[in-house]
């Protein structure tokens, strides 16, 4: 005799699976080959149960975890019993939720683009699984796990998703997976620059919009009716869509991806054309002319082209960190170490693009932090006002034994000694002529700071009694009104910490009368005749 253990599902007898999922029903059946005529009762071992059937036929409705194992039978008939049967091995798991993937997997697709949508039940390989699908548009959806869309339209946009079933057990629907089909769109090329710069090239970039598309390729074309794309012998190929090029020529380009390739239309055309280069030669130039300023110092950087009336957009290279404007003029307002750096232009015309200068040679121009002079000057007595007739001295102070003061009047012109200079001291006896500004100056040629000295001609009229020399911030300082013939008011100004925003003119008035305004500044700010004391001059005059 020979034993048999067999499954079938208990609905068709048809199916034998030793791969069941919890909530299936299925009917283990012991077949005994050769006993046939006789009356037979069954034994059988299983797993999780107490009263196993005596029948040929165990039958498990829905079954559960709990179900997986081994199972054997025998059967009896009169004194003759035979042995257990092999073990049929039953597993039993829950069903895995179904996943929808694209192939490719794109879920951003332009009409005419082919896809592929497949539904995958992980763990239920092998299994004979229907397919039930809900989609954006299947009139008759297909009982396989794969949709094929092709030449998709805007009306396969939407959401799908896919759910298995075996006989009457049906899987968890999937979750959905959204696609997107646009229209056919259109590369879009974009030039850092439209003329090759003589001994350079040009970067072109080619892009596909929106950005959230994957899987481009870029197709490079040179002038209108070629259809051979460039290659490596015509250009220089980077990552992201860029390609460098040295020819003349109209550009474009498209994107393409997929197998079979699927284009987009072709981009805007973009004329690259070569760089003439003018005659005309720019030069850099700083205003005020000082290689070397301060940190919180203003200068221009400025580019002059010379020669004829030709209207020219600028451009600028530096190697510091703040780049300059595309402008004729870089003004560097309250400088710092960041404007340290070489300095060069070139022009561009406007009535051709393609028509540039060369570069102008570098200008440098260094920021430092603080200004050291090995000079100083002071006044006695120490304020900027005076009556006439007053005594004034100014004393050169340093480690130089040949000293000359010097003076830039209101009427501009430069007097290049003291009348009366006894050592190191010059003795003013006052008069309107004497209103000026003043610095020392060493025989070597170093300079001190300027001071300025103005002359009250009212006889009648205030002066403002101010320090002459920048005051140290953080300091006290006190200004006040002066007669001739009353040294003193009661009427005081006191500043007890000085700050940059104490920095400013100011002027009094008694009866009625006003004094000269005077300039109070900050020993933070750097005193610019130290470097160029004639534009020192020129701009204090301006101001006052």
């Amino acid at each position: 005799m020979l034993l048999l253990l067999s499954p079938i599902n208990d609905l068709t007898g048809g199916h034998s699976w030793s791969q069941i999922f919890t909530g299936e029903t299925i009917t283990l059946r012991c077949e005994i080959q050769g006993g046939e005529g006789k009356v037979w009762k069954y034994e059988w071992t299983a797993p999780n149960t107490n009263s196993p059937p005596t029948s040929s036929e165990y039958r498990i409705s829905r079954v559960s975890v709990s179900h997986s194992g081994d199972y054997r039978c025998r059967g009896s008939s009169d004194y003759l019993l035979t042995g257990w049967s092999d073990a049929f091995r039953l597993t039993v798991s829950f069903p895995s939720k179904p996943t929808v993937t694209l192939q490719p997997s794109w879920t951003q697709i332009y009409s005419g683009e082919t896809v592929t949508v497949r539904c995958e039940i992980q763990g239920g390989e092998g299994a004979q699984w229907t397919y039930e699908w809900r989609a954006a548009k299947l009139n008759t959806p297909p009982t396989s796990n794969e949709y094929r869309i092709i030449r998709a339209t805007e009306s396969d946009s939407g959401g799908y998703s896919c759910r298995g079933r075996r006989d009457y057990f049906f899987s968890e629907w999937s979750d959905i997976i959204t696609l997107t089909v646009s229209y056919k769109p259109k590369a879009k090329l974009r030039a850092d620059n439209t003329a090759v710069p003589v001994g350079g090239s040009v970067t072109l970039t080619c892009s596909v919009n929106p950005s959230s598309s994957s899987g481009w390729k870029y197709y490079w074309y040179r002038d209108e009716k070629s259809s051979e794309a460039l290659t490596t012998q015509d250009a220089v190929f980077h990552s992201n869509g860029q390609i460098s090029v040295s020819q003349e020529g109209l550009y474009r380009c498209r994107g393409g991806r997929g197998n079979p390739v699927y284009y987009t239309e072709d981009s805007q055309s973009v004329r690259i054309g070569k760089t003439v280069t003018a005659s005309n030669r720019p030069v850099v130039t700083l205003y005020p002319n000082w290689s070397e300023i301060y940190r919180g110092e203003t200068i221009t950087v400025r580019c002059e082209i010379h020669g004829g009336d030709t209207e020219w957009d600028y451009e600028w290279e530096t190697n510091s960190r703040i780049k300059a404007p595309n402008q004729n003029e870089y003004r560097i307002r309250s400088a710092s170490s960041s404007n340290s750096g070489n300095y060069r232009c070139k022009g561009r015309m406007k009535s051709s693009q393609h028509k540039t200068t060369e570069w102008s040679d570098s200008v440098t121009l260094t920021v430092s932090d603080n200004v050291h002079s090995a000079a100083s000057l002071t006044v006695s007595p120490d304020r900027v006002q005076h009556f006439t007739s007053d005594s004034v001295s100014l004393t050169c102070e340093g480690n130089f034994t040949e000293w000359r003061v010097r003076k830039f009047s209101e009427d501009g012109r430069l007097y290049s000694d003291c009348r009366r200079m006894t050592g190191s001291t010059c003795n003013i006896n006052t008069s309107k002529s004497d209103t000026a500004v003043y610095w020392c100056e060493s025989g070597s040629g170093e300079f001190s700071s300027a001071v300025n000295i103005t002359v009250q001609n009212d006889g009648n009229g205030p002066i403002l009694v101010s320090p002459v020399h920048p005051v140290t911030e953080g300091a006290s300082v006190s200004l006040s009104c002066s007669l001739r013939t009353q040294k003193y008011f009661p009427m005081e100004l006191k500043i007890s910490a000085v700050s940059k925003s104490d920095e400013g003119f100011y002027k009094c008035q008694y009866s009625g009368r006003e004094s000269a305004q005077s300039w109070m500044s900050m020993n933070s700010s750097r005193t610019p005749c130290a470097a160029n004391v004639y534009f020192c001059l020129r701009i204090y005059f301006f101001h006052q």
